[in-house]
């Protein structure tokens, strides 16, 4: 992947892109400009040497353009790049909720993939839903595929599933860190030190996750080799059950979901 690549946008999810696609590449060449924050900026370029630059720059070197900011921002950014020539490039949005008919409206003909990372790119596991947009060629889809293989594993999907993704692989990390949270808070409460829960959390955690993606069993499968009838994970698994853990899962999964169908109407015109 030789293209150079520009982040509209230092936030955290392009920190966490930022950080796997320099882990997978260090000669890549990567410019960042953002518009409020030039202590983050500065800060970016120290990490992990991107070259700190104004959008006009930006935007005349970069073969692939990656908008970064908040859902609330991106209307303006666009407004932005339609004062530059976007010939030949393809534009990437990772903000959640902004429909693809909004940058068909001010950046008519333009290439734009809408992606949908998580903050795990930045230890190479992200899983990245991808939507094509009208104008995107063979050429530019597979170069956003590798831009995103380049940090975990990918999915197309048509536009009208990106929020249901959203849902359960943009937001997902989220969840397994309160989780996570949440029993290292009960260690603590069962006696162990905060170090010692959390080195059994973590590694449980882990372990857990590459029986999953190793095993050729399903997680349902799984979890019933290991509670025991009767036994002591048994008795974990019935509170979860009685206090309704699958219900509140998809409770959750919904609510954001929901949240993502807002934005597109709060952010498509």
């Amino acid at each position: 992947m030789t293209q150079a690549i520009g982040f509209i946008g230092g936030g955290n999810i392009a920190e966490a892109m930022i950080s796997g696609l320099k882990r997978t590449n260090k000669e890549i060449e990567i410019r960042v400009t953002n518009r409020s924050n030039q202590g983050r900026l500065q800060g970016l370029a120290d990490r992990y040497g991107v070259i700190a630059t104004p959008l006009m720059d930006l935007v005349e070197k970069s073969r692939v353009v990656i908008i970064a900011v908040k859902p609330k921002d991106v209307q303006g950014v666009i407004k932005e790049l339609a004062n530059y020539s976007l010939r030949d490039k393809l534009v990437i949005s990772v903000a959640a909720g902004v429909p693809l008919k909004l940058f068909y409206k001010y950046l008519p003909g333009v290439a734009v993939i809408r992606a949908m990372p998580n903050t795990s790119t930045a230890v190479l596991h992200s899983m990245t839903g991808l939507v094509r947009g009208d104008n995107v060629t063979e050429e530019q889809a597979e170069m956003g595929e590798k831009i995103f293989s380049a940090t975990g594993r990918i999915m197309w999907v048509p536009e009208k599933n990106i929020n249901a993704l959203t849902a359960i692989s943009g937001s997902g990390p989220a969840y397994f860190y309160l989780f996570a949270e949440s029993l290292i808070k009960s260690g603590i409460e069962l006696g162990l030190s905060e170090e010692e829960a959390e080195v059994l959390v973590l590694e449980t955690l882990i372990g857990a996750g590459k029986m999953i993606a190793e095993s050729d069993k399903s997680p349902g499968r799984l979890r019933e080799e290991v509670t025991s009838p009767n036994g002591t994970t048994y008795a974990a698994i019935n509170v979860f059950t009685d206090d309704g853990l699958t219900q509140t899962v998809l409770k959750a999964a919904k609510a954001c979901a929901r949240r993502a169908e807002d934005l597109e109407g709060e952010y498509s015109e």
